[in-house]
């Protein structure tokens, strides 16, 4: 039997791995690369395998990290079945026909410029067909049933804790010289966290494919504590601005429904000041997120079953709107009395959140509230290193307004939860660390490496040949490396930095040249347009040109 990890082995996304025996091939997770321009380059390369030899996928959850590339899979040839729990399967309609909408939308606003170049047209990454065509595929399963998914393999999904409908996967793998016991962690949740069900701790297992998100860091103490969110919002109010917090659609946003409810239900004289400040969920996709979330309250936690029993839904109260509408969005940043705005994308890299920050970011009466993990090269985490300015729509915003980190909010397991998960495993496995930068991995190893563990990182897309009974040796890195640093004597961060700064530089030149043609025929005339058009194209081609320098591999 062999493992191949094809994706979030730099970074946090992308999730893809490989199992495969004599007989049958199954992938674990088709995830979308997410994090600017070099990480969305990475979604269109070819799989490092043939999709239409693929027997089956078994999904972890539906965050597009996971999921995001399943369409493209199924339009590159795969026709089996997609394995996921049945809230996944809920989600994954709003999810995956969102992400085809804005592929298809991206490659529209590409060819209507490449149309003026004379260059060829693109095509999306994948159209809102395949994703109907993928969503055929789904086959949901309960929690806790184990499910022959062929004569070899059996799996078992288990609660993992981090979205609706997430799991942790339990494989066993029947070959002729004996059963091996793989389990994949998908991402790792947070114990006594809102409405979801603790993770599940497992305690057999010959080799474990594990996340290290959070593998450095611990989330601040009392971290998730409903008093650090009031707080932030009192003082915002107080000075008249407005709350902003990027949100996922999934998970987050309803994790921060959850807590506002808490806040105007169960506080409402000691927070008078808030009585009449609205919450509005500006995402469509949020707000039919939400409503899978109430169809599928049967695996909300004990708590919030309570709330239900006293007929409190923990998704509703009185000050909550949902907008739908652009005009209802474009309304909220005409408004100058203080509110809360929770908007998509959680990480700021698309959607109505944009707009919002590029409308409060400059105002020091405004706050941002960032309540999840910020992956490299992304605004989000442009914004928590302490950017002065970013460029929005061709026009460069000045961060005046105060930009607050709430990282216990996230949906991963921090440091010492990873290490309690990983610690509940009687048996003496092989860790493969994924899902995580760098760093986070290495320092996840030692400890668990000091525990007395085999830890594997996994640095580069790479292939181990597992067998019954025999253990890998453990070890830094995996074989393989970037030849760029190597020949150029190149750190990996210093590489990783110069090809964030490569995709920032081309999305401003795109912010620029939306800016310009906007502009025609109303401010700038035709002889200067074509001067800045002529920069653009030479700024355009040198940057080509170090590209084809930096991703020699």
């Amino acid at each position: 039997m062999k493992i191949q990890f094809c994706g979030a082995t730099t970074g946090v996304t992308g999730s893809c791995h490989l199992l495969q025996t004599d007989k049958y091939k199954v992938l674990l997770d088709c995830g979308q690369f997410q994090g600017g321009k070099s990480q969305d380059a990475l979604n269109y390369e070819d799989f490092p395998f043939e999709p239409s030899e693929i027997n089956c996928l078994v999904l972890s959850h539906a965050h597009i990290d996971h999921c995001g590339r399943i369409p493209l899979l199924v339009k590159r040839g795969f026709h089996g079945p997609v394995y996921c729990t049945k809230a996944t399967a809920d989600l994954l309609p709003i999810m995956l026909r969102d992400s085809a909408y804005i592929h298809e939308k991206e490659a529209e606003w590409a060819n209507k410029k490449g149309q003026r170049k004379g260059e060829k047209p693109v095509e999306p990454l994948y159209t809102v067909d395949d994703a109907e065509r993928a969503l055929a595929l789904i086959t949901p399963i309960q929690y806790d049933q184990k499910i022959d998914i062929n004569d070899e393999i059996r799996i078992c999904y288990d609660e993992a804790g981090h979205i609706l409908g997430s799991a942790i996967t339990e494989l066993w793998v029947r070959e002729s010289d004996g059963e091996t016991k793989i389990v994949f962690s998908g991402d790792i949740g947070v114990m006594d966290r809102p409405i979801l069900r603790d993770p599940t701790f497992i305690e057999s297992a010959d080799y474990i494919i594990m996340e290290s998100t959070y593998g450095d860091r611990l989330h601040p103490q009392n971290a998730m504590s409903i008093q650090q969110l009031v707080d932030v919002v009192l003082r915002t109010v107080r000075r008249g601005g407005t709350v902003v917090i990027p949100a996922f659609a999934v998970g987050r946003t309803q994790e921060m429904i959850y807590e506002f409810n808490k806040l105007y239900d169960e506080h409402p004289e000691e927070y008078q000041e808030l009585k009449d400040i609205m919450v509005y969920v500006d995402s469509p996709m949020a707000s039919r997120a939400t409503e899978v979330f109430k169809e599928n309250a049967s695996v909300f936690d004990e708590k919030t079953q309570e709330y239900l029993v006293r007929g409190d839904h923990p998704l509703e109260f009185r000050n909550l709107i949902f907008t739908q509408s652009t005009e209802e969005s474009q309304r909220l940043n005409e408004d100058d009395h203080p509110k809360v705005i929770i908007s998509a994308s959680g990480m700021c890299e698309a959607g109505r959140i944009k707009h919002h920050l590029k409308h409060h970011l400059w105002n020091p009466k405004s706050t941002i509230v960032f309540v999840g993990y910020q992956a490299e090269g992304t605004l989000g985490r442009h914004l928590i290193e302490g950017a002065e300015s970013v460029n929005l729509f061709g026009e460069e915003v000045m961060v005046k307004a105060e930009i607050v980190n709430l990282e216990g909010f996230s949906g991963h397991a921090d440091m010492n939860g990873l290490l309690d998960w990983a610690e509940a495993f009687k048996t003496d496995p092989t860790f493969f660390l994924v899902h995580g930068e760098e760093q986070s991995k290495k320092n996840l190893a030692k400890l668990l490496r000091d525990r007395g563990a085999t830890v594997i990182v996994i640095e580069e897309n790479s292939e181990f040949e597992l067998k019954p009974g025999e253990k890998l040796s453990s070890s830094e890195t995996t074989v393989g490396g970037d030849s760029l640093a190597f020949d150029y004597g190149l750190s990996k961060d210093e590489l990783h930095m110069l090809r964030n700064k490569i995709s920032e530089i081309e999305s401003e030149i795109g912010d620029v040249l939306s800016s310009a043609e906007l502009a025609t025929g109303k401010k700038i005339s035709q002889d200067k347009l074509v001067r800045i058009n002529n920069i653009i194209q030479d700024l355009d081609s040198s940057i080509k040109e170090l590209r084809s320098v930096l991703v020699q591999e």
